[in-house]
Parts: structure tokens; C-alpha cells; sequence
């Protein structure tokens, strides 16, 4: 569980606030709201796909950040330098004439 100490000079509300933010970022108001009523057993299983969902959303959302950054595997490197090799012979090419 965890513990705020008043600080001197401190509002009790402010003490209080910080720690809503500490049992709210645990997940154990959201364990307190669940338990507060019976779940049965459909709404257990809705809650966990719903939970799996999100879950699969954040890892899409973080694989599609790491290719938009460029941040790719070996094979994936080799192509951008074949463009750079062509573009380089297209330069040459025009200088050429």
C-alpha cells in the first residue's frame, strides 16, 4: 500500500491528491471498483478481451513507431544504399551530356 507524508506546510488536500495519483497509477482503485459488485463470468471475459485489445493496440502502435523512425533490421538497410548507388549513376549520367 502506499504512503504519503505531509509535508510542513503542506495542504492535507494536496497530501491527498498525491496520494490518489500513487494508488490510481498501481491500478488498486480500479481493483476497488471492480470488486465492488459481482463480475460474472461474461463480464469477466469482455473485460479481458478488452484489456488484450488494448494491449495488442500499444505494441501495433509501437512496432509502427520503430518503422516510421527508420529503425529496421540489416536487410531492410541494404535497399536505401542500392537508391543512393542508382541515384549516384543517374547524377553521372546527366553530367555527362
Amino acid at each position: 500500500m502506499p504512503e504519503v507524508e505531509v509535508n510542513k506546510g503542506e495542504s492535507v488536500d494536496r497530501a491527498l491528491k498525491r496520494l490518489k495519483n500513487k494508488l490510481e497509477a498501481e491500478g488498486i482503485m480500479d481493483e476497488m471498483r471492480r470488486l465492488r459488485a459481482f463480475e460474472t463470468p461474461f463480464q469477466r471475459y469482455r473485460r479481458k478481451q478488452r484489456t488484450a485489445a488494448k494491449k495488442s493496440r500499444m505494441r501495433f502502435r509501437a512496432n509502427l513507431q520503430v518503422f516510421k523512425r527508420g529503425n529496421t533490421n540489416k536487410e531492410e538497410e541494404a535497399a536505401p544504399e542500392v537508391t543512393t548507388a542508382v541515384a549516384e549513376e543517374t547524377v553521372e549520367s546527366v553530367a555527362a551530356e
